[in-house]
């Protein structure tokens, strides 16, 4: 029985991605993750809200402003801080991450071993 390169688990059959095998589940994870370091995304973010005037919170689900507020609150935050915080998984952090990353609203930066998200400015 095949073993997902990602979880571990035995499945009945697995899915190449990205040179690994992969059970559905993770398979499904990995395909959907939003990348981002997107030059092109991000572009196309921040000229979208600039043309509809969008500023702060403005136009964001109601997740992602819970995550911009979360850190405008603490100033920085971890990723597992903001996971606890909001009870939510690491892959959406990462994609709510990445898509307010594009709208330039967050950022990461190190701070000497670990790294914290912090408001653009």
């Amino acid at each position: 029985m095949p073993t997902c390169e990602n979880c571990e688990s035995s499945v009945d059959e697995t899915l190449e991605y990205e040179g690994r095998n992969l059970c559905e589940d993770c398979y499904l994870d990995a395909a959907s993750r939003i990348r981002a370091c997107d030059p092109w995304g991000e572009h196309s973010k921040k000229t979208f809200r600039e043309q509809h005037g969008l500023k702060g919170t403005d136009g964001l689900t109601d997740q992602q402003a819970e995550i911009y507020r979360l850190i405008e609150s603490k100033g920085k935050a971890t990723r597992e801080e903001i996971q606890a915080a909001l009870g939510i998984s690491p892959m959406e952090l990462e994609n709510q991450f990445a898509l307010l990353r594009h709208c330039q609203l967050i950022k990461g930066r190190r701070e000497g071993d670990l790294v914290y998200i912090v408001l653009w400015e």
